[in-house]
């Protein structure tokens, strides 16, 4: 279910709903007016970088990505060692 911006035509309230696909217009919550229309609202674009330009950037940087896979298998190695009943 997304969530839609609608504005009501009696008070000017703007406000998001969560509602069906496909929803053209809601019930305002501030006034209880029905009808509201949905707005076209925008998005914010995310700039979180993908695996590969991330290691893009590591390799820019000169960064080791072993540290994290060594640091894993030794944590492994650890709990292995801990384990109750062997």
């Amino acid at each position: 279910m997304p969530i839609y911006e609608f504005e009501c035509g009696e008070c000017g309230e703007r406000f998001e709903e969560l509602v069906a696909a496909g929803t053209e217009s809601a019930a305002c919550p501030a006034c209880g007016a029905t009808g509201a229309p949905r707005r076209l609202s925008s998005f914010a674009p995310t700039r979180q970088p993908t695996a590969a330009q991330r290691r893009r950037m590591e390799d820019r940087r000169g960064i080791d990505r072993d540290g994290a896979r060594q640091r894993f298998k030794r944590n492994l190695a650890e709990r292995r060692e801990r384990k109750p009943g062997s």
